[in-house]
């Protein structure tokens, strides 16, 4: 076993983790013979479009936020990116992040194209992706997107301008760029979506209103299922297997939990629960037709309709048996697969499978410097909540470090509704290779078990929530892992609250927390979150963050903003002015405040920096100086 100081010596530098991934998404085509991916070369992230192990076209895409691509057929890829933008007085927020879809061919000499950037009525960015079909020989993409209001200037000119944000359908040739209209918007006070059937039509829209009533109708118009749930618990999903079926989720009253529903779409019977004796998490549906062909549960198993697809799909992952792996893509017919592998001993791999040749070949790795040696060794560590509730985490340790007395950094994830795996995370590898035991608990309210258990986090936060993360301290440290001492509590987002709370709302467990992008008070929260959303989502909005926050009256308890004079610890806070998950205004509050209490604190902002940490300088800048505070404030040796 190497000694502290020569682990600690070898470790990759910071960039390593920091840095955005050296390869950072991939796509494979309709026949599974072409793939696209994010890259680097010499540096800089690029486009490339691959077949076989030949280049056919690349395009650097250095200072573009990449969020997906995807193949549209066998020659067209599509960029889904995003860009920060400050909006004008008339809209209820200041900023938004406007999405865009660029299609770029494997042909280099065509030119890339913008969705609706040619089209004078409709505002040159996307709402959202509804799918792509094949119409008489030519491929169509469809998006919904915001028209714009026509104005006459004088007899001879017409302009646009903005008039609402409800976004209507649209079909979209992807070689002439034409954009047609197939679905209206939604009438004022109420929301709409739709699901397109495999001949391009729309086979289903989906309507609700302020109050959370919601209706399903089919191309007739006929109503096919309806109810009510005033948090706005209801969305479209897929297609059944034939088409002839609707799938959308719903609350089910008598269990109170969100479930799957099946109605057929001619409405000749009413509408009942899909699969009513399995806990479905997600469906699988078909790229070409939309339809529905499988399900994962909560417990992470993979029902497909078809069977042998189904086994294909658990060969892929036997190949890899020993890591975490996700399909992230496949042929349309289910026999070449990119799959995505991390975990011990790997910071990240991607694979092409081809099961007819029976071979899994690398195409890229997202983290060179980071050698298998280098990666902590991850596992699950179970433990008991205070209250007697069954939890469990993941914890990385230290590369070459025995497990025994530990200085620690607990991890608490964002969302609050997400959870860890037993994965590669840059952010708690990097502490591991600094000599710090990582801890992500998975606390009530995650996504990693039931219904049951996300909600048994409703009306928890600073709460059992709360003390779930540092009871996973007490646990550690009660079985020798880590030394209970020598704590300090890191997160983002949810966590960056979790974190805030660790040293206002309870007291007397860390030595210092760092808070990236972090809610500080509630109210504030509620306050921006339903300033943000339209006249029909606004109520929902406030009536889903009363369930989950807690009532009103009792948010000052649990805000750390409300606290700040409580603070036991230093605390940096770490935020990007382009936020617009978690307004930056949160942080600002939370320094003045701890700055009027005479506390100890250090403010970072990030210029020109999402809540994603979508930018490779400022993400570094992030890491570097939460690590720097951590060791400052809680030396590993």
């Amino acid at each position: 076993m190497a000694a502290p100081n020569a682990a600690f010596a070898e470790a990759p530098p910071l960039s390593a983790y920091g840095n955005l991934p050296q390869f950072q998404d991939a796509a494979l085509s309709p026949s599974g013979k072409r793939h696209a991916m994010i890259a680097d070369r010499e540096g800089v992230p690029t486009l490339f479009l691959v077949e076989g192990t030949r280049a056919l076209s690349m395009m650097p895409v250095k200072d573009i936020k990449v969020r997906r691509i995807s193949w549209l057929d066998e020659d067209t890829v599509q960029l889904i990116t995003s860009n920060s933008d400050t909006l004008s007085a008339d809209f209820t927020t200041a900023r938004t992040e406007h999405w865009s879809a660029h299609l770029v061919s494997v042909d280099p000499k065509v030119a890339i194209r913008q969705v609706f950037s040619k089209q004078k009525g409709i505002f040159d960015a996307i709402n959202g992706t509804f799918g792509v079909r094949t119409i008489d020989g030519r491929t169509v993409a469809y998006y919904s997107g915001i028209e714009l209001k026509k104005i006459k200037v004088n007899s001879h000119m017409l302009e646009y301008a903005f008039d609402h944000n409800r976004p209507a359908l649209f079909a979209v040739d992807i070689e002439t760029m034409d954009a047609k209209r197939i679905a209206v918007a939604a009438s004022e006070g109420e929301d709409r979506d739709w699901l397109v059937d495999a001949n391009g039509g729309v086979a289903a829209t989906s309507r609700i209103d302020g109050e959370g009533k919601w209706d399903i109708r089919n191309a007739a118009g006929t109503i096919i299922a309806s109810g009510v749930n005033p948090m706005g618990r209801f969305s479209l999903r897929a297609l059944g297997p034939q088409g002839r079926s609707v799938l959308y989720w719903a609350e089910d009253p008598a269990i109170r939990e969100t479930v799957l529903f099946s109605a057929p779409l001619d409405g000749s019977a009413a509408a009942s629960r899909f699969e009513p004796d399995v806990d479905i998490a997600s469906l699988y549906t078909h790229p070409v037709t939309g339809h529905y062909t499988g399900y994962r549960t909560t417990d992470g198993d993979r029902i497909m309709l078809d069977p042998k697809i189904g086994q294909r799909i658990e060969s892929v992952h036997g190949a890899f048996p020993a890591l975490h792996s996700t399909v992230e893509d496949f042929s349309n017919d289910y026999a070449t697969y990119l799959v995505r592998t991390d975990g011990n001993k790997d910071s990240g791999t991607w694979y092409k499978v081809d099961l007819r040749k029976g071979a899994a070949d690398a195409i890229g790795y997202e983290r060179l410097p980071v050698k298998p040696g280098d990666v902590g060794p991850i596992s699950t560590f179970e433990y008991t909540a205070s209250d007697g509730m069954e939890l469990d985490g993941i914890l990385t340790l230290p590369p070459g470090i025995e497990a025994k007395n530990l200085p620690v950094v607990m991890l608490p994830h964002g969302g609050p509704h997400s959870r860890d795996v037993e994965g590669f995370d840059w952010w708690a590898q990097a502490f591991a290779s600094r000599g710090y035991a990582v801890f992500q608990p998975n606390f009530r309210g995650s996504t990693n078990r039931d219904e049951a258990f996300k909600r048994a986090g409703y009306g928890q936060w600073g709460r059992k929530m709360q003390t779930d993360v540092s009871d996973g301290l007490a646990a550690l440290a009660k079985a020798g892992i880590v030394d209970g001492t020598r704590a300090c509590i890191v997160g983002a987002s949810y966590g960056g609250y979790a974190a805030l709370a660790g040293v206002t709302v309870e007291q007397g467990k860390y030595r210092c927390a760092v808070a990236v992008a972090p809610v500080t008070d509630l109210k504030l929260l509620r306050r921006l979150d339903i300033g943000a959303v339209n006249e029909t989502s606004g109520g929902m909005t406030g009536r889903r963050l009363e369930q989950t926050l807690g009532p009103r009256a009792e948010l000052d308890a649990v805000s750390p903003l409300r606290l700040a004079d409580r603070a036991d610890a230093p605390i940096m806070l770490i935020h990007g002015r382009d936020d617009i998950v978690v307004e930056y205004l949160h942080s600002q509050k939370m320094a003045e405040a701890l700055k009027n209490a005479g506390k100890p604190y250090e403010f970072v902002e990030l210029s020109e920096e999402d809540h994603w940490l979508s930018k490779g300088p400022t993400r570094l800048q992030m890491l570097t100086s939460a690590v720097g505070f951590v060791q400052k404030h809680n030396p590993a040796r």
